[in-house]
Order: structure tokens, then sequence, then C-alpha cells
């Protein structure tokens, strides 16, 4: 699928932009599917996003809440993905507690709490082992040296193709991540990037050739739409000349 990427020129229209995206793509999930399954990204970035969807008009038992990644912390602590989306948006709207399905973090071993959540997603999709369940929306964010999810530059978690879910690894710290086999079968994968910092990584991203050991997010390549919505301090690079 080619990309199709669009600059905004500031970050408070990026957010917009990406809230109209998202709105709309849900409401053609639950038209077609009576569902729409979405599985967040963390980070600062997305944070205005899911505080502007907590004031949506949605039909909130429709959707299904899914990560596509965590740190290996748990719920309460300052830096998990799935306390920041409650915080600012999941507590604050009538969706169902069943249809918000957080990673597991308790497991003493990670791969463990990979396997678990492997387990959970296959079972709320209704589909058997070895099937590959297909999200209507992932959002994903990229780091400044070209990661997304947990899928760090030189990490085995790049190279897991039998597996819907496996542990990323952090400079030592363990995360649970969807892999590439899940990210893309999604119906549509959106990239949300903010910041100058981010320039030299997207244009390796989007240079025509390139390792995904190297810069993982060039390996996302979905079946449906790819979006890179980026504001201008990001797309510098990539913005027509």
């Amino acid at each position: 699928m080619t990309p199709k990427v669009d600059i905004y020129p500031d970050r408070q229209a990026l957010i917009a932009a990406a809230l109209e995206t998202i709105v709309a793509r849900i409401h053609t999930a639950i038209s077609e599917r009576q569902t729409c399954s979405i599985a967040l990204s963390g980070g600062s970035t997305p944070q205005p996003l899911y505080a502007a969807l907590a004031q949506a008009d949605l039909p909130w038992d429709r959707l299904q809440i899914f990560w596509g990644d965590e740190r290996y912390v748990p719920a309460t602590d300052p830096d998990s993905n799935y306390g920041m989306a409650k915080r600012v948006w999941l507590d604050l709207v009538p969706i169902p507690a069943a249809n918000i399905h957080p990673m597991p973090t308790h497991f003493d071993r990670p791969q463990l709490a990979a396997e678990e959540y492997e387990r959970q997603t296959l079972a709320q999709f209704g589909l058997e082992t070895g099937s590959i369940p297909v999200f209507d929306i992932i959002l994903l964010g990229i780091g400044d040296d070209g990661h997304t999810a947990s899928l760090f530059p030189h990490t085995a978690a790049l190279s897991v193709a039998d597996r819907l879910i496996t542990v990323g690894d952090k400079d030592g710290q363990p995360r649970i991540t969807f892999t590439f086999p899940l990210l893309n079968r999604a119906r549509c994968a959106i990239f949300l990037v903010a910041g100058a910092s981010k320039q030299p990584a997207l244009a390796e991203i989007f240079a025509p050739t390139g390792d995904i050991h190297t810069y993982p997010s060039r390996g996302v390549q979905p079946q449906g739409e790819l979006l890179w919505l980026l504001d201008a301090a990001a797309g510098e690079r990539l913005a027509p000349r």
C-alpha cells in the first residue's frame, strides 16, 4: 500500500486532523462490521488526541480497545501506555470495561505476558491459533531512532514472524509489542509524528532503499491504508519544494 503523507502547520492542527481521521474510520468500521477494533500507541504525541476523543460522541459500546505495545510496568506507573489512555480518555467515557483490553504486565516473565495477550486477542476476534486478526485502526508513532511500537533497531523482535505478540527490548528493559505480521494486517495504520527531532528518522524511513533492522518503521506496510500524519516540524524534509 502506497503511504499517504499529510503535513499540518502545527501540533494543534495535527491533532485535529487525527481526530477527524480516526472518528471517520470508527464510523465506517461500525457501519460495515458493527464494531471497531483499535490498537493504541503510547508516548506524549497521542495524549492530546486521546483527550480529544474523550469529548467525541461515539458509540462506545461498539469499540474494542487494545494496545500495540506496553512498557512492562504496572498500570499505575507513570510510564504505562494503558494508564495514560485510561486517565485522559477511557475513564471519562461510558465504554464497557469488557471492551478494554490492556496488555498484562504482572507475569514473572514478559514472554508469558506476550503469549497471554496473544491468546486474549485471538479469543476476542473469535480466531484460532495460527490466524491473524485484522484491526480496523492501529495507531503508531516513531522514535528518534526510527522504532515503532516496541520494535527497536537491531533487536530480536524485528525478526519474529510466527507470533502476533512478542517481547521487545529497549536498552535491556522488556516491552510487550505487536509484531510486523499483526501490524501489517491492519485495515488502517496511522502514524502520528510531531517534532523536529523526528526529521532524520523520517528521511531514512521514506528513503527509496533501507533496512528495517536499522529503521524498523519501514517494516509497517499494511494490507489496508497507511497514513502518515505529521506536523510541519517533523515533516519539513518531506514537504514538497
